[in-house]
């Protein structure tokens, strides 16, 4: 918990050491993002596949995985997009008044920014824990109401967390205490980070799995095998949403930041990402 508290607060404060550009804009306003191109690629003639990747709760773009699993794709020739949703750390707007609904509106504004450019053939979605579900959901509605300029080749969710909507209708989320029925205008998690009422309602009345099966490409699925957040019958509910057209890869030793096996992870992301780019071509 102790290093838990420290990252965050490492992170808080680095964020307020850089000037902001924004490029894309969500519900609560200004994204920030990173974009990484494959070294040696030329914008003006190459094109190149894209993946937006899409970090957890309380999490960065710049916490593990995502700016590991970033590197990995570059080298392998794809670029990505890594970015901060709104109310976390350099984006603008409040955690207190995230939602997840809020966080697909982001991501979808980030995929339409994705498909403006002009060197990207065809784009990616990869989520880790509550981004898992922000890209399942996403995926889902790119696929059922046609947010179709640029092909969707594939998902990735890492330790998706689909248990979020079961701990808000139970009232109890990660260190927080609530009447599900009633909540207060906010709780505190971990001492410091506020989570609204709005967010503790909302996402009990999520649909999680049946937005995110309207897509029906390839989906790769990865658990660590020492999750203890988020518990394995969250994957393999997505698993069976999915059917034959997903696999679970349970990485055995790993945690649930994904902290420990880093490096497989981010290769077991980019095999996937490179064989269903390739298999689109």
């Amino acid at each position: 918990m102790k290093r838990i508290i420290t990252i965050l607060i490492v992170a808080l404060l680095g964020q307020w050491m850089y000037a902001k550009d924004y490029k894309v804009s969500g519900p609560q306003g200004g994204l920030a993002m990173t974009l990484t191109l494959p070294d040696g690629f030329d914008t003006e003639t190459d094109s190149f596949p894209l993946v937006i990747l899409m970090h957890g709760i309380f999490s960065s773009k710049n916490f593990t995985p995502m700016p590991k699993i970033a590197k990995q794709l570059a080298k392998a020739g794809i670029a990505s997009i890594r970015f901060d949703f709104g109310g976390h750390w350099s984006s603008e707007g409040e955690m207190q008044l995230m939602t997840i609904e809020k966080e697909i509106a982001d991501a979808l504004a980030m995929w339409d920014y994705a498909c403006s450019l002009p060197y990207v053939s065809k784009i990616g979605l990869l989520g880790h824990s509550q981004g898992g579900v922000v890209a399942s959901m996403t995926a889902g509605r790119i696929a059922s109401q046609g947010h179709t300029a640029k092909p969707l080749y594939g998902l990735a969710l890492l330790a998706p967390a689909s248990v979020l909507k079961n701990a808000c209708q139970n009232g109890k989320l990660f260190d927080a205490k609530f009447n599900p029925a009633d909540p207060p205008e906010y709780v505190r998690c971990f001492k410091m980070m506020k989570l609204g009422r709005e967010y503790l309602l909302s996402t009990q009345q999520l649909d999680i799995y049946g937005t995110a099966g309207a897509y029906q490409g390839p989906v790769r699925i990865i658990h660590g095998g020492n999750d203890r957040l988020v518990p394995m019958w969250c994957s393999e509910d997505f698993k069976k949403t999915y059917g034959e057209a997903a696999e679970l890869i349970v990485v055995e030793g790993e945690n649930h930041r994904l902290s420990k096996k880093t490096r497989k992870v981010a290769e077991l992301v980019t095999a996937f990402f490179v064989a269903n780019a390739t298999a689109h071509d």
